[in-house]
């Protein structure tokens, strides 16, 4: 059984995203196990909703795809079951809540917990309704991962109680997307997170270039990249193999010279 904490383990981690069935099933199937083979440290799959409110254009648009391959939430577990067939690489699902009410609270987190699901981040569900699925996470051991954005403020607190397997920090207002230049002040966000958790951080939203991510990591313990490979995918449709290795590569260079300067 792989765990989160693998992931974070004596290094800065690269966190991958990609569309479950994006560009299909099969091929999906076969990215995560490059992006693992790669050296990617964990992986988010993101299960397509109609409504996804946290999404930019890119995802939106590999969701689309998505639906037309035939997507759902039993779709997306059995391609888990084949990813669990060729890597132990920990995976974490994102997921809006209504796919998780839908397939039914237990039932979701029970194959979570089946198929070696370390994490699930469901976007919609504010702190003050964490309760509902919680219980259901803790019985199957599943990290239910919060996310703080640049706005949460005096709510930090709560919202990282009790947190476990990471903290998604949102680096930017607004939906998923590359982004050239991040305003917040990441710094200051990072430090008032650690305020109330020892949970490692990951900053999301926006990551898209090695020297982003060696800047971020020189506080945060990792970075969080979606719209940048889920762009490579579409590009390069039934054959990214090589680019996504080469982003990859890139990434975790960068991560490792932060690394070695805070030896």
């Amino acid at each position: 059984m792989t765990n989160i904490s693998d992931a974070f383990k004596n290094k800065k981690a690269f966190i991958g995203f990609v569309v479950a069935c994006d560009p299909n099933f099969e091929k999906s199937i076969d990215y995560v196990e490059t992006l693992a083979d790669a050296g990617t440290d964990l992986i988010e799959i993101g299960v397509p909703f109609s409504d996804p409110i946290a999404d930019g254009p890119v995802i939106q648009e590999a969701g689309l795809r998505a639906f037309k391959n035939g997507v759902s939430t039993k779709r997306v577990f059995e391609m888990v079951a084949e990813i669990r067939k060729r890597t132990s690489v920990p995976l974490v699902l994102l997921v809006y809540l209504n796919n998780v009410f839908k397939y039914g609270y237990a039932n979701f987190f029970d194959t979570c917990h089946q198929l070696n699901i370390n994490g699930v981040i469901i976007p919609d569900l504010p702190v003050e309704e964490r309760s509902e699925v919680a219980c259901f996470a803790q019985k199957t051991d599943c990290s239910l991962i919060p996310l703080v954005a640049p706005t949460s403020g005096n709510r930090i607190k709560k919202i990282v109680a009790e947190a476990n397997g990471f903290v998604y920090a949102v680096s930017s207002l607004g939906v998923t997307g590359a982004r050239d230049r991040i305003t917040t002040d990441l710094d200051t966000l990072v430090s008032d997170i650690r305020k109330f958790t020892n949970t490692p951080i990951a900053v999301g939203f926006g990551i898209h270039s090695p020297k982003q991510a060696a800047k971020i990591t020189q506080t945060a313990d990792g970075v969080i990249v979606g719209s940048a490979i889920v762009k490579i995918i579409a590009q390069e449709g039934m054959h990214a193999e090589e680019k996504l290795i080469d982003y990859v590569s890139n990434m975790k260079k960068a991560l490792k010279q932060t690394e070695i300067n805070q030896i």
